[in-house]
């Protein structure tokens, strides 16, 4: 058995471990990862980027469906076939190539990666198990990054038929008709795509209505979207598990129903990933389920930190990396703070929604008195050549200084604006500045300058 000492320990290589990692290593500070499986985490391997991956594919699939009878614009085409092995083997190239340049990037930053299943055994050792036997791992500082995992239902636990997203994106050919238990953004990214995939897909969400973490005025356009693709919604119902037959039973108001699916999708959420590591032998606060922090992400330990999902939400990939960030900075000595404004969070539905800072609501719940302007993207020139023109950009403001409070949008391709969201929050923009700042025509982003316009009750092109 070997023994390493290090200055820095981080445990789990996701999107917030390997970030932590790489700018320790930029610091000179000697720094070990430990990883299991794959560099880049659940997002890199098996969530965000080969879910993009398979949204982008089945969108140029449906259009090339929809083209097939003609369009407004005068294309058709011949019928299409989707070989489905090879969207795969694309999908897989793509994390291959981010494997590997986080890997590079990791060598380059003079990181000791380990291989292994982790165990903390107190809050400065962690014993590593290897292909090659144990290790031993010493560290001034340890960096607790091991993410989450989908929830199961009691009632439908993963197996056979019944999948969570990891097994949805690896699926071997497209279901001829899938159930998705979750309306949330997950369950809808992906019964989307698997619609315009050719699968035959329902819905099931117990709450009201759909996508329920964004306001109703958001979730419209997808809902629009979802009707035309023949996407089934049962609302305000609950799933009780599996009929004898293998049908998916469903209580709701009308009484218990069945649902005949080739796969099952249960997307309900995530949780922490906090057993199986040591948690136990571990002095933590925990709140809830999750492992509680400070404004440094600091736990209840010294020396011990904390980042990404395994911290609560939001469980963004984007939230851990720059907690990671932070963190090693801490490390080497500087003085920082997680003292974010705003965190955006973006769903990949048809059409995609952007949301960052405070909804409408939220901000009048404050009890400061607000503003807010929208405007439609069927008054955008650049939405009207995309042919999509459902959505819009909704500000929010201070009616009495102005400040930019939240900012959201609906629409084809509004993930792009995300950064322009967070950075006008960020940098404490009043509407004066979004309006006065001058935004390149033709393009999307328009709509963000002329709905800060027409809260300032100065529209100009509607």
């Amino acid at each position: 058995m070997g023994e390493i000492a290090t200055k820095v320990l981080v445990l789990g290589g996701g999107p917030g471990g390997y970030v932590a990692a790489i700018r320790a290593g930029q610091h000179h500070l000697d720094t070990v990862l430990v990883e299991e499986s794959r560099l880049g985490g659940t997002c890199l391997n098996v969530g965000c980027i080969p879910s993009k991956a398979l949204i982008h594919a089945a969108e140029a699939y449906s259009q090339a469906r929809h083209q097939e009878a003609g369009n407004a614009f005068g294309l058709s085409v011949g019928s299409p076939a989707l070989d489905f092995g090879k969207t795969l083997a694309w999908k897989e190239g793509i994390v291959r190539r981010l494997n590997t340049g986080v890997a590079a990037l990791l060598k380059r930053s003079r990181v000791n990666i380990l291989r292994g299943h982790g165990t903390m055994l107190d809050g400065k050792t962690c014993r590593v198990e290897t292909d090659t036997g144990p290790e031993t791992i010493r560290a001034e500082h340890v960096v607790i990054a091991t993410g989450s995992e989908p929830m199961a239902l009691p009632a439908l636990p993963f197996g056979g038929k019944v999948i969570s997203s990891t097994e949805a994106l690896s699926l071997l050919a497209v279901p001829a008709s899938m159930a998705v238990v979750g309306a949330g953004y997950i369950g809808l990214e992906l019964g989307i795509a698997f619609a315009k995939l050719g699968a035959k897909v329902t819905v099931v969400e117990a709450a009201s209505r759909i996508l329920p973490l964004y306001d109703a005025e958001l979730t419209r356009p997808v809902a629009r979207r979802m009707q035309a693709l023949g996407i089934e919604v049962l609302l305000g119902a609950k799933a009780e598990g599996l009929s004898e037959g293998g049908a998916l039973r469903v209580s709701a108001s009308g009484g218990l129903e069945e649902i005949e699916a080739e796969r099952i999708l249960v997307a309900v959420g995530r949780a922490p990933r906090t057993a199986g590591w040591g948690l136990e032998r571990l002095d933590l606060t925990m709140r809830e389920r999750f492992i509680a922090i400070d404004e440094r992400c600091a736990t209840s330990m010294r020396n011990v930190w904390a980042i990404g999902d395994v911290t609560g939400e939001p469980m963004l990939a984007h939230r851990a990396m720059a907690q990671g960030e932070m963190v090693a900075d801490i490390l080497a000595g500087k003085r920082r703070a997680f003292h974010k404004v705003a965190i955006p969070a973006v769903c990949f539905t048809d059409p995609e929604i952007v949301s960052a800072g405070l909804s409408p609501e939220e901000a009048k719940a404050t009890g400061i008195e607000v503003k807010t302007g929208l405007f439609p993207f069927q008054a955008n020139g650049r939405a009207m050549t995309l042919e999509s023109e459902d959505g819009f950009v909704r500000v929010t403001a201070r009616a009495d200084n102005h400040l930019v409070l939240g900012i959201q949008a609906v629409g084809a391709g509004v993930s792009e604006l995300a950064a322009s969201f967070g950075l006008a929050l960020e940098m404490g923009a009043r509407l004066e500045d979004v309006a006065g700042t001058i935004h390149a025509h033709p393009t999307l982003g328009e709509a963000f300058h002329e709905a800060s316009l027409k809260t300032l009750g100065e529209a100009l092109h509607i």
